[in-house]
């Protein structure tokens, strides 16, 4: 497939290396404030895709006392992607205040650890969607909107990789700073097992990695989301963050019918996604981190 050159970001570049042809650009110590960003690595991914696929990865690195902040995002099609389960630890953390703590922890420990969505919902519906949101916003200054349609589906909050690395440096920065409350959910990403992580703790050569994924594809929808985002150990207040959203084409009727049944009896589904993003996803997961390390 022929690839189009990437216009080049707009922001502040450190040493950045432009390829001959304009169609990548790699950034070695940069803060990127444009959309879409080419590099080595990135465009190797993104080149082998189907026209119809969408794909972000963004990371955010930075603390007090240490180097200078230092962002990276990429973004090929859509603009803004459904969340599917990528959200629960932030929705969970927002939620402690508002519930009663037993309570709070029985949905929000499996909400986290084990993606569970009627326990998430427990947290969705008795805080109240918009004011998870609005608190959301409040706590990490990034905002975001009720799903369009049903306002219980969770997981139909759009969002972009670059927002969620922020929402999430926020959470990660509060947790080292002390918070109680995000130190445990942190805690419990921890605990994510590999079955639900798709190869995001290797990808980003981070065994101890604090990670949530989302997982989903929906009866409207031509594509299966697959997300992840990793918090990875760092010391004092710092944080890295790394995250990467795709949505790829999924058309074939009988796979999907065979998905559809899965989804609607209880059974997992995370092979599937697996092969149908894992390599990608686990390709932009490495090649944020690197160009955060």
């Amino acid at each position: 497939m022929k690839q189009a050159a990437l216009p080049l970001p707009v922001g502040r570049l450190g040493d950045a290396q432009v390829s001959p042809s304009g169609k990548s650009v790699t950034v070695r110590s940069a803060v990127v404030t444009g959309t879409t960003v080419g590099c080595v690595g990135f465009n190797d991914l993104i080149g082998k895709l189907d026209h119809s696929a969408s794909v972000q990865a963004a990371g955010i690195s930075r603390g007090y006392s240490g180097p200078p902040a230092r962002q990276v995002s990429i973004t090929s099609g859509l603009t803004r992607l459904r969340c599917a389960s990528l959200l629960k630890p932030l929705y969970a953390w927002v939620s402690a205040p508002r519930t009663p703590e037993e309570r709070w922890r029985a949905y929000a420990e499996p909400a986290v650890v084990m993606s569970s969505n009627t326990d998430t919902l427990g947290l969705w519906l008795g805080v109240g969607p918009r004011v998870i949101l609005r608190d959301i916003g409040e706590r990490t200054g990034v905002h975001w909107t009720l799903p369009n349609g049903d306002p219980s589906r969770f997981g139909s909050v759009e969002v972009t990789a670059a927002e969620v690395a922020a929402a999430y440096a926020v959470f990660g920065q509060a947790a080292a700073a002390g918070d109680p409350v995000a130190g445990e959910i942190l805690g419990w990403m921890r605990q994510v097992p590999d079955s639900q992580t798709f190869g995001a703790r290797e990808a980003t050569r981070s065994p101890e990695a604090a990670v949530k994924c989302g997982w989903y594809g929906a009866p409207d929808e031509t594509t299966l989301r697959t997300h992840a985002v990793a918090l990875l150990p760092r010391g004092g207040t710092r944080v890295t963050v790394v995250v990467a959203m795709t949505a790829l084409p999924y058309t074939d009727l009988g796979e999907r019918e065979a998905y559809r049944s899965r989804v609607s009896t209880g059974l997992p589904v995370e092979d599937e996604h697996d092969k149908v993003a894992g390599e990608v996803l686990r390709g932009l997961m490495g090649v944020t981190a690197a160009e955060l390390a």
